[in-house]
């Protein structure tokens, strides 16, 4: 970019970050007229949503050196300080990214009279893409949960757009209670890096030093926080609820984007913030990864909702990533740095990746949603003959997601499982020991994100349709198909020149770590470790894919000169073919409720002797919700009813609570 963009960077991100509450304010000027949303304000977002991706993608070039600022905004002596560094940078390229697609979908998304008005829903939509560019910004602790807790609320009212349904309301508050429930955890990690001092800054905290236990409770309240907006088990319960609630866009902006300020803010803490730590925080967040990681793929091959099941694929993803960020920390606690970079370069492609994939994913569901009414997996079948855009689209999300070469998801797996190759090389015997299971894991995790992507892309758009409506099905409009395929694009671009994407990462991880992962021979091979042990080219792959394809297209043609001959498939000597007759999602997940039964909470419905149309139901629950939250609500519900009488309604009453909780405070502080 030009040297003007260079050295006032700062000030047109600053720029754009206001453009989006602008173009939300402006949302309002005409807030029943969804013409003059979808086909103004959201466009004008997504232009705004490619500047901001170009700053931050400025922000990773070399020589470009951090860029702070004081905006006189705060408080009196609490002024917000930003900053855009490498690390805020990439994740700004990825929210503009992936932000850009969303928007441009979502102008051909929303519909008038879907729950909350138009102009309303403008404007919390880009309120919303406005606080987590902030929280990326934020160079003190104080704008942070400012523009942590506008994300939170905006979110929330986004969740809750379809609020006349109890569902929805009651998704959105379990929602709204984890989300500050982790801010405070937040905010009590925050003042811990204080370190004693009233100095709020970042640059304060990072000179602050601190004692190994305290530098810990900072770091597991971190994790806590972080985890619970992230989704990691057992903090994920409110992410099934959310995800289904929310309007297709909102999921793909909640999954895509917003778990990622989660990914951000850990790793602004544990590798900027805080100072090396022992190599326990490492284990820690490597094992609930992992087990996130798992857990999630489990979860997702039972689902039998569309939205349900992709919100557990991005527990199962956001354990990856986890699982990557705790390999790089314990990497670096015993100094083998160029295994950190890995790891962490492994865990910043696949945020990035699953930003683009979920994002596609999640929109398409969106699309069918709408040609069909529909997003039971029960209901849907045969959509690739009525939507043949959508079908292609989510073809290359669904091969993505499942890791499979040549495009993106397989780029950051791969990486991740050669970090974990490398891990018999740490200098202690325990960790020798265990870390090769976590290679094992990741292998099971990704072959079943391929056995979950094949049911969802199955069901939905392959066999025949199940119900006599999904006939009546129509594609998707120009402007989702846009969204869609720059999504796609993406997905695709990585895969075939995943150097770019290495080298982006390596950015990072040298402002993290202090070592970058070494280049390939030539910009078309990555050799992450040493190219004697393993090497990718996406592009070669992609030739050779072609050629195989191409060769085989006219072989078929030259000896068959181009004659079809249709017949219809063999029957089992059962002409009688029928829709019932096709694997259901229900049919698919079977194996794995068997094989995991003791990880699930199920409930099975006999049905009666006297039944005319007898049915069995299996009711697929969290153990994690049944185990942990109902008997906590319980605990709480009581607790509240016995401490009921405190509340007598009385004014007098409560200025003598103020009164006695005065005078105990200033006894504390003597």
């Amino acid at each position: 970019m030009s040297g003007f963009a260079t050295d006032h960077a700062m000030a047109i991100l600053l720029g754009l970050i206001v453009a989006w509450f602008s173009i939300g304010a402006l949302g309002l000027a005409q807030p029943k007229r969804i013409g003059w949303v979808a086909h103004a304000m959201f466009p004008a977002g997504a232009l705004v949503g490619l500047g901001v991706a170009a700053i931050g993608g400025l922000a990773l070039t070399a020589g470009f050196a951090a860029r702070t600022a004081v905006l006189p905004l705060g408080l009196p002596e609490l002024p917000f300080h930003v900053r855009l560094d490498v690390l805020s940078g990439f994740f700004l390229l990825l929210l503009g990214t992936a932000g850009a697609g969303i928007s441009i979908f979502a102008a051909g998304y929303f519909r008038e009279g879907e729950g909350t008005a138009p102009g309303l829903l403008c404007l919390q939509y880009h309120v919303f893409l406005a606080s987590m560019a902030m929280v990326i910004l934020a160079d003190d602790a104080y704008l942070f949960m400012v523009a942590w807790e506008t994300m939170a609320l905006s979110s929330y009212f986004l969740v809750t757009t379809q609020h006349r349904l109890p569902e929805i309301r009651r998704a959105g508050f379990l929602y709204l209670l984890m989300a500050h429930v982790g801010a405070l955890s937040l905010l009590l990690c925050f003042g811990v890096l204080q370190g004693g001092s009233w100095q709020m800054t970042f640059d304060a905290m990072r000179g602050a030093t601190l004692v190994p236990a305290w530098a810990s409770v900072a770091f597991v309240l971190a994790l806590f926080g972080f985890g619970a907006k992230a989704g990691m088990v057992p903090l994920h319960v409110w992410l099934p609820e959310a995800h289904p609630a929310a309007p297709s866009p909102v999921s793909a902006m909640m999954s895509g984007l917003m778990l990622k300020t989660a990914i951000y803010g850990l790793l602004r803490v544990s590798l900027d913030l805080l100072h090396v730590g022992p190599w326990w925080w490492g284990l820690l967040t490597l094992g609930l990864g992992l087990g996130t990681a798992l857990y999630g793929a489990i979860f997702a091959a039972v689902q039998t909702d569309m939205k349900r099941l992709l919100a557990y694929s991005s527990i199962e993803n956001i354990g990856l990533i986890l699982a990557g960020i705790g390999l790089a920390l314990l990497c670096r606690s015993v100094d083998m740095r160029l295994l950190a970079a890995l790891a962490l370069a492994a865990a910043l492609i696949h945020a990035f990746n699953h930003a683009l994939f979920k994002s596609l994913l999640f929109l398409a569901t969106g699309s069918v949603m709408h040609a069909t009414g529909e997003r039971s997996l029960g209901k849907l079948g045969g959509l690739i003959r009525r939507m043949p855009w959508v079908a292609m689209l989510a073809l290359i999300g669904s091969l993505a997601i499942a890791g499979l070469p040549p495009l993106n998801g397989f780029v950051s797996e791969w990486l991740l499982l050669q970090a974990f190759l490398q891990t018999p090389h740490i200098p202690h015997a325990f960790l020798n020991m265990i870390l090769p299971l976590g290679a094992a894991i990741v292998s099971l995790t990704a072959a079943m994100a391929g056995y979950v992507m094949v049911k969802f892309y199955g069901v939905v758009f392959l066999g025949q349709p199940r119900e006599p409506a999904l006939k009546q099905a129509k594609d998707a409009g120009m402007l989702e198909r846009i969204g869609l395929v720059w999504l796609a694009a993406g997905c695709v671009l990585i895969g075939v020149f995943p150097q770019v994407a290495l080298d982006v990462a390596g950015r990072v991880t040298t402002s993290l770590v202090g070592v970058a992962v070494q280049r390939g021979p030539s910009a078309w091979w990555m050799t992450p470790v040493a190219s004697s042990q393993a090497s990718y080219s996406g592009l070669w792959l992609w030739l050779g894919l072609l050629l195989v394809i191409g060769a085989t297209f006219a072989l078929v043609r030259l000896f068959h000169h181009g004659r079809l001959r249709r017949t219809p498939p063999w029957d089992c000597g059962y002409p009688w073919q029928t829709p019932r007759m096709q694997d259901t999602a229900e049919g698919f997940g079977q194996p794995i409720r068997h094989l995991f039964g003791p990880v699930f909470h199920q409930v099975r419905e006999l049905p009666l002797p006297s039944d005319a149309h007898p049915q069995y139901r299996v009711q697929i629950g969290d153990r994690f919700w049944h185990a942990l939250y109902l008997p906590l609500a319980r605990l709480t519900r009581g607790v509240a009813e016995r401490l009921a009488f405190l509340q007598g309604g009385r004014l007098s009453t409560y200025l003598l609570y103020s009164f006695l909780t005065l005078i105990f405070l200033l006894v504390c502080v003597q």
